[in-house]
This record gives structure tokens, C-alpha cells and sequence, in this order.
């Protein structure tokens, strides 16, 4: 049994594949549920303004899970002859929860494909471009970039919602599953932030090397130490942009660096697997929540049941996360 959501007004827990939600809640009130103590997220002061979601790693056309790098430690799963495919019933429910809210844009930040094939990609449109249409805005990840396509592979994209600017940057490298920010994004990131009216928050497929690493590894899984580096300093010293968002690593998780103070460096879990995610986040006159929500449809809860048990029953632990890593506010910064 998992607290799975904490957010101002409801909690949710998972129990197997029942979902029992405790709604109606008092914001910053602690509650007590089937043996959890938790404390409601605050409400940040002023009105509502907007809504939107994220997801990521969707990964149409994907058959096997569990692998990484073509290795494994088991187990390894897959759909069997007859059934869906997991990514199309991982998809559908997290499309059916998102329409369900109705957010003002939902951003796929990466990884839209398995072998980033124009028909995966394809497919991608036909779920996500159907049911959003204009709400829609994506980017490639290094899935659909290391075997040369060149779909969705928009360096720079700014959105503005009531509350907030989202700004979305391809951090993809063609051929490498590593990634990088160029010096034409951060100028362009630059020069959005500050300009901005309203908090901006940055959206990318991977996520960021810790500044405060002493290991500088040129082949880091994630954005390059160099990149890296300049990014987070471009953010400690613009203070409109108020957050980073990436997926890549299929795991839950916030990181805070001394050069960017109280910033989340935030990583959301995937879509295609355990625990199957997306984010809703809720724009308030005085900051942003994001709530975690576990795709609870019940035949994605059947497969994120199983595939919690790969790699040798460590994904759990490493995907899921702290509940502060799922669900917490973000607040503006003194400008």
C-alpha cells in the first residue's frame, strides 16, 4: 500500500489495483488515512489561474520492458500474443486522467518513441494529437533522436498561460542518449526570462548534472557537465524561471544546487511503466503545485503492478520516490 498523492485539497492512496481518494481536504492540514500521517500541500495565496499536465517516456512501439542498454538483471516483460501493447494501454489511461482534468496544455517532454521511427511517431500523433489538438506541445527525447529522426526536434518553445510561462527546450543529441543545452537555447532562455511578466517554468527531456558533483563525466547519462553547468548559473541568476521539469531518468525525484538556491531540479516518471505517470500542475496568483498522479486505470494498474518488480525488485524504490519528490509547491522567487 503507497500515499501515491498529497495534494490541497485530496490525497490518494494505491492498495494493489484498488485507488481509494480522500477528497474535500483542508489545504496544510495534516489528515491520517489507512495508517498514513500526511500534511496537505499549502494553497498558494490568490486565485486559480490555469491548469496544465505533463507527461514523458511514452515510448510507442516499445515490446519489451525491463532492459536497459540491451542488459537486464530481470525480470523482463512484455505484452503477450494477443494483448495491447503496453504502451497504447499506458497511453490511453494517461490521456483519458488528463481529459478528465482538463488542463490548458499538456507538454510531452521526450521520448515519444521507442526506435524513433516515423510510424512511432506517428502513432504518438494519433493518441495525443487527437485528443489535445492545439493544447498539444511536444519534444523529442533521445529515444527519438539517437537513431536520426528529426521529428518534434523544436530547439525552443514558449507558451503563456495566466500565471506562468512554460518554456520547452530540445536537449537532444542525434545518436547519443545523453543530452545538452546549446548556447542559442540558453541566450534565447536568457532573454525570455527576462523579459517575463510571470514565473517561468523549463521543460526538457533530460535532466541536469549536479554542478556540486566531483565526478565531470563528458558522457553523462544526462545533460553534459558544461551545459549543465551553465544552465543551472543562467537559472541561479535569472529569478522568474522558478523551476526545470525533464523525464529521462523514469524515476521521481527533486534536486536543489546552491548556484540556483531553492529551484527544483525535478524528474517526473515515465508513462510506459511502474508507476506510470503524469503531473498535473495547479497556477495560483502566488505560486505553482505540482500533484503526481499514478495512472490508475485498471488495466495500466495491472501491468505497473508487475513491471514495479524489474530490475531485480530495485525499480520500486528508485522509480517511485519520496513523496516530496511527486507533490510540493513551487514559489516565486524576489526578483
Amino acid at each position: 500500500m503507497e500515499l501515491t498523492t498529497v495534494a490541497d485539497d485530496e490525497a490518494v492512496v494505491h492498495d494493489g489495483l484498488e485507488v481509494r481518494t480522500y477528497d474535500g481536504l483542508e489545504p496544510d492540514t495534516v489528515y491520517e488515512y489507512d495508517g498514513f500521517v500526511f500534511r496537505t500541500l499549502p494553497r498558494p495565496p490568490g486565485e486559480l489561474l490555469s491548469t496544465f499536465a505533463t507527461v514523458n517516456d511514452v515510448h510507442f512501439g516499445e515490446t519489451i520492458c525491463g532492459l536497459m542498454d540491451g542488459h537486464t538483471t530481470g525480470p523482463v516483460f512484455s505484452a503477450a500474443d494477443g494483448e495491447e501493447p503496453y504502451p497504447v494501454t499506458m497511453n490511453r489511461g494517461a490521456i483519458h486522467e488528463i481529459e478528465q482534468a482538463d488542463p490548458a496544455v499538456v507538454v510531452v517532454k521526450g521520448d515519444l518513441t521507442s526506435e524513433g521511427t516515423q510510424e512511432e511517431y506517428e502513432d504518438f500523433l494519433e493518441f495525443y494529437g487527437e485528443a489535445f489538438g492545439e493544447r498539444l506541445i511536444h519534444v523529442r527525447g533521445n529515444h527519438d533522436a539517437y537513431y536520426g529522426g528529426t521529428f518534434a526536434a523544436t530547439a525552443t518553445q514558449a507558451v503563456d498561460l495566466p500565471g506562468v510561462t512554460l518554456a520547452v527546450l530540445d536537449s537532444s543529441v542525434p545518436a547519443k542518449a545523453s543530452g545538452r543545452i546549446t548556447g542559442e537555447q540558453l541566450e534565447w532562455l536568457h532573454d525570455l526570462a527576462a523579459q517575463a511578466d510571470r514565473p517561468v517554468l523549463v521543460f526538457g527531456h533530460h535532466h541536469v548534472w549536479s554542478p556540486e558533483s566531483n565526478h565531470r563525466d563528458p558522457d553523462y547519462f544526462g545533460i553534459d557537465p558544461d551545459s549543465s553547468e551553465r544552465l543551472v548559473e543562467l537559472v541561479g541568476a535569472r529569478p522568474a524561471i522558478v523551476g526545470y521539469f525533464a523525464g529521462h531518468t523514469h524515476r521521481n525525484r527533486v534536486r536543489r544546487f546552491g548556484l540556483s538556491r531553492d529551484v527544483p531540479w525535478v524528474e517526473v516518471g515515465c508513462v510506459k511503466d511502474f508507476p506510470g505517470a503524469w503531473a498535473e500542475y495547479r497556477v495560483y496568483e502566488g505560486g505553482v503545485l505540482q500533484v503526481f498522479r499514478r495512472i490508475s486505470q485498471p488495466d495500466a494498474l495491472v501491468w505497473t503492478e508487475k513491471t514495479r518488480q524489474m530490475f531485480d525488485g530495485f525499480y520500486f524504490d528508485y522509480a517511485f520516490g519520496e513523496l516530496h519528490d511527486r507533490c510540493f509547491p513551487i514559489w516565486p522567487r524576489e526578483r
